[in-house]
């Protein structure tokens, strides 16, 4: 099963450099720059997981964690969280799909295996903990 993964970063150079960490592990990466593409493409298309920058130029996270909550219920979504602002946990409590908050900097390793655990938790890959 291969991975489908939208992120949603407003830096295309930083965007760019996490989606060739998840690509050499071999999940399709659908870049977006805005929450208005992410929302278009989240009409549009099925994804398996989302990587969420949480503050875009046109919003943020939360309106598209919540829209991909009601268009696909149990997508896990991953958080980049630039500021301590949601430091205390809260955003656990605003985004129930909230599977993993990262704060920036972000690994681009650490991202891919975060992601590529994901991955194994939706095949029932065995080796999984």
């Amino acid at each position: 099963m291969t991975l489908r993964v939208l992120i949603a970063q407003h830096s295309a150079e930083l965007g760019e450099l996490w989606a060739g960490f998840l690509r050499r592990e071999g999940i399709l990466v659908t870049l977006v720059q805005s929450q208005g593409e992410a929302l278009m493409r989240l009409k549009a298309e099925e994804f398996d997981a989302l990587i969420l920058e949480m503050v875009l130029p046109d919003g943020g996270a939360i309106a598209i964690a919540d829209f991909a909550a009601y268009r696909l219920p149990d997508i896990p979504v991953i958080t980049v969280n630039s500021s301590s602002f949601f430091s205390d946990g809260s955003i656990f409590q605003l985004m129930p799909n909230v599977h993993s908050v990262m704060q920036a900097p972000v690994d681009g390793q650490d991202l891919a295996a975060l992601v590529s655990h994901i991955k194994n938790k939706r095949t029932g890959d065995p080796s999984t903990p």
